[in-house]
C-alpha cells in the first residue's frame, strides 16, 4: 500500500537500536459512542454475556461508560460504550472515516457457528457475512460479520488457530497463489510482498 511519511520525524533504520523485542500486547481497549444508550447496553449485555465476558460501569465517576472484558480482571483488549450526544446510525458499507469494524476473538470455529445459530439469528441481528473460512487471510481463519442494531457498529467474531492444520495451511497457500496469478506485477510471492518495514523507535 502506498504511503507518505512526509512530516514524520525520526532517524533512519540504520541509526536505530537493533534487537528490540516484539510487543506481545496490542490494543488496550477501544471505546465507542453509541446511540440509544440504554438499549445498546441491553444488546451488548446479551452479546458479551453470551460470549462469556465480564462487565462493569463507571458509576458516573467522571464520565458514563459501560465496559466488557474478556480477561477480567486483567485490562487487556476490552470494549467500552459511552452515550453519543447525537448523530446518525453508522453504515459500514459507506466506508466513511473512522473505525470500519471490530473483530472479537472466538475460542474456536464451533463457538462462531453456535453464536450465529444461537444468538445472531434468533435475535434478528443483521448479518453481513455468515460463518465462513477466509483462507486467503491466514491459515484456518474463520469468521462471521454482523452489525449492532442501534449504532450500526460492524463486528466480526473470528478464530485464527494457534497451530493451523496442514490442510488449512495448504488452502492458504493455494488461495494466495490464485491471487498471485492475477497480479503479474508482483515480483515475489504475496506472503512476502505484503510485508512492510516500519520505522522503529529512534535511539536516544
Amino acid at each position: 500500500m502506498p504511503h507518505d511519511d512526509a512530516g514524520i520525524k525520526g532517524k533512519t533504520p540504520t541509526q536505530r537500536k537493533p534487537g528490540v523485542p516484539m510487543r506481545w500486547k496490542g490494543i488496550h481497549h477501544v471505546e465507542f459512542s453509541v446511540l440509544e444508550y440504554e438499549k445498546s447496553v441491553r444488546f451488548f449485555d446479551a452479546m458479551f454475556g453470551w460470549l462469556g465476558y465480564k462487565s462493569f460501569w463507571t458509576l458516573d465517576i467522571g464520565y458514563r461508560s459501560t465496559y466488557y472484558m474478556a480477561r477480567f480482571p486483567f485490562f487487556h483488549s476490552y470494549v467500552g460504550i459511552q452515550p453519543a450526544s447525537g448523530g446518525d446510525r453508522l453504515d459500514p458499507e459507506q466506508h466513511l472515516p473512522g473505525i470500519h469494524h471490530v473483530a472479537l476473538w472466538a475460542r474456536n470455529r464451533r463457538e462462531i457457528d453456535d453464536f450465529y445459530q444461537g444468538f445472531l439469528l434468533p435475535n434478528g441481528i443483521e448479518v453481513s457475512d455468515p460463518p465462513a473460512e477466509y483462507a486467503v487471510y491466514t491459515p484456518g481463519y474463520y469468521a462471521v460479520f454482523f452489525n449492532d442494531p442501534y449504532t450500526g457498529i460492524h463486528f466480526e467474531l473470528s478464530h485464527t488457530p494457534l497451530i493451523p492444520s496442514p490442510s488449512a495451511y495448504r488452502r492458504w497457500i493455494a488461495a494466495l497463489k490464485d491471487e498471485w496469478k492475477k497480479h503479474p506485477e508482483w515480483d515475489q510471492p504475496p506472503w512476502k510482498a505484503a510485508m512492510r518495514q516500519l520505522p522503529p523507535k529512534p535511539v536516544k
